[in-house]
């Protein structure tokens, strides 16, 4: 393998698509221009869509190269371990009706192996396995065979690992390859194979070809044009290449771990938890780099706030500041960290040095006000371990410890941190209690969530919103009252749901959500809406999950006897609308937390 830092990779990428007749066009700003689903890119082709659904021909022509800025927020609690980040880039090259899997796959062979050094032995792939009438792609195993992979390295999988699409209920879609690299790692046992997230084979590039378009019912037809959509992130790539064991060990990080290190208290850090000083160290520089961008991004426009993609920013800055008190780093080093990412990335991307005055004052700004709150927060502790010494306890309640989080705005882990060295223990079964009747009352704004419940009231996204109503009534009815919603997220594409559950659902139990959810739409029943006071809401069983701030009067939408909810997004008239109702998969969020993603189609 080469050793290539992120210039070079992103250098020797571009320049061998060129090479192949490919416009290098620039990436599109991190804010999307035409999608109100998402609030921020999170893809390379995010910004290329209208093209490949050949809605218009790009001004470049049919062959396109570029880098993306990407940033994904979805999971931001995981971030801090060997894997998660929240703002990467994305090399990608792509065919607008141009070139297909012949010249795609040897493409891809042919950089892998000879640009980056790749041994072929350490390369496998996956290709699509068919699925729901349409035919293995036997095309794309012969086209692997044909660059000399054996039968023993193409694994085909089924549509849940190789297929992309429609960005809707219908539209172009098609299968996909999936590139694969052989850590050297032990199988994780009989079954291991590419895809199975054991740590032996790592993705490192993923190859789509728009070739079908689903129906309305159900169908999948060829599509009469062909796009082909790839993807390689730089983070991973570099850490691949340079054999460290995580991302944040490459030159990618390296300049901005040194800067915290040089900011932290060594006698602090020496006294930390070990696994909380690394956790630490990651948040603070992938949060402090993804705010710097979303800050100095050249559409500009996003705060930190209080609402969508501005509280998002908030949240991070606030995350990251929260986690430089394990280290002891002293206030005002954000802006320090802005500084590091400007000089890191500027000379690719300069509006990082045009922005950098404006950002600094921006982050500075935010890192003081949370920072006050944090101080009036311990403040209040201070009062809290008084009393109880005072009264000879040692023991700080739940609801103390969600008081100070709630009202205060005071961090739970800073309870725990203060508490310990207080000599105090914390009831943490408690404070989950407290928390999780609040979230009956309240869905935190996060990642992907919308002002007013959605954003965008395009009629897929009110069917599929809509479907969450039933989704929260089906779990109920199969699991019990302890599934409670934790968040959404819905896109033009699907509904993603988070609920509050211990274990993995069973495929009887997935099957019996289904099967509710679908009897309820067969029924066709009118969705009706009522305004009414939030007790009268709550008298009469509606489930309450938005903002617990609510008016005199609360929209209550009752779908015959099987739900009742208080809610402010845009819902359909008659539940037949959402035609029917699939479960994609269903999977880990977070501790005690499971997430589902489906979709709604049409059914004649």
């Amino acid at each position: 393998m080469k050793q290539l830092t992120a210039d070079q990779l992103r250098e020797t990428y571009l320049g061998f698509f060129k090479s192949k007749g490919h416009a290098v066009i620039s990436g599109a700003s991190l804010i999307p221009e035409n999608d109100p689903t998402v609030l921020f890119t999170t893809a390379g082709m995010h910004p290329l869509v209208p093209f490949l659904m050949g809605e218009q021909a790009h001004p470049e022509g049919s062959r396109l190269a570029d880098v993306q800025k990407c940033v994904r927020t979805g999971d931001i609690d995981a971030v801090g371990d060997s894997a998660h980040l929240t703002f990467f880039e994305m090399l990608g090259n792509w065919s607008l009706n141009d070139y297909f899997k012949p010249e795609a796959i040897a493409w891809s062979f042919e950089f892998l192996v000879q640009h980056l050094g790749f041994d072929p032995k350490d390369l496998y792939v996956t290709v699509f396995a068919g699925e729901d009438g349409i035919p293995r792609d036997d095309e794309a195993i012969a086209l692997w065979k044909k660059q000399g992979l054996p039968d023993s390295h193409i694994f085909p999988l089924p549509r849940e690992d190789n297929w992309w699409g429609p960005a809707g209920v219908t539209g172009p879609c098609g299968p996909d390859t999936e590139m694969f690299i052989d850590t050297g790692k032990p199988a994780c046992g009989p079954g291991c194979r590419p895809g199975c997230h054991c740590g032996k084979f790592i993705e490192i590039w993923n190859n789509v070809f728009m070739q079908y378009n689903k129906t309305a019912d159900g169908k999948y037809v060829p599509l009469g044009r062909h796009n082909v959509d790839t993807g390689m992130g730089v983070e991973r790539t570099v850490c691949m290449l340079s054999g460290k064991p995580t991302v944040f060990d490459t030159e990618i990080f390296a300049p901005l771990m040194e800067k915290i290190d040089a900011l932290s208290d060594p006698a602090k850090v020496a006294a930390a938890d070990p696994a909380l000083v690394v956790k630490s160290r990651r948040i603070i520089a992938d949060h402090s780099r993804t705010a710097t961008f979303i800050l100095c991004d050249p559409k500009g426009g996003v705060k930190p706030g209080n609402i969508g993609a501005n509280y998002v920013l908030r949240r991070l800055i606030r995350r990251a500041v929260r986690y430089s008190r394990f280290l002891g780093i002293a206030p005002g080093f954000l802006p320090e960290l802005a500084s590091v990412i400007s000089a890191k990335y500027g000379a690719f991307y300069p509006e990082l040095r045009e922005k950098l005055a404006a950002c600094r004052e921006d982050l500075a700004a935010e890192e003081a006000r949370f920072n006050k709150t944090l101080d009036d927060g311990a403040k209040m502790f201070a009062k809290v371990a008084e009393q109880l010494k005072a009264h000879g306890q040692t023991r700080i309640s739940g609801k103390t410890a969600f008081k100070l989080y709630d009202t205060y705005g005071f961090p739970f882990e800073m309870t725990l941190e203060l508490a310990a060295e207080e000599g105090l223990d914390v009831d943490r079964e408690g404070f989950d209690e407290a928390n999780r009747k609040h979230q009956e009352l309240s869905r935190t704004t996060s990642a992907g969530t919308f002002k007013a419940g959605l954003q965008d009231n395009s009629e897929v996204v009110t069917r599929l919103h809509t479907a969450t109503h039933l989704l929260h009534a089906a779990l109920h009815k199969v699991l019990g009252p302890g599934a409670l919603q934790k968040g959404s997220n819905i896109t033009a594409e699907r509904l993603r749901f988070d609920f509050t559950w211990p274990e993995k659902m069973t495929p009887e139990q997935i099957k019996a959500v289904e099967d509710l959810v679908n009897a309820e739409i067969a029924k066709a029943v009118p969705v009706e809406k009522k305004l009414e006071t939030i007790e009268e809401a709550r008298a009469e069983g509606a489930t309450a999950l938005f903002s617990a701030k609510y008016g005199e009067q609360v929209s209550v939408y009752t779908i015959g006897d099987f739900s009742k909810e208080v809610c402010c997004g845009p819902h359909v008239a008659n539940i037949s609308e959402l035609g029917s109702f699939k479960i994609l998969k269903e999977q880990s969020s977070s501790a005690g937390v499971r997430r589902i993603k489906a979709v709604v189609g049409n059914m004649k």
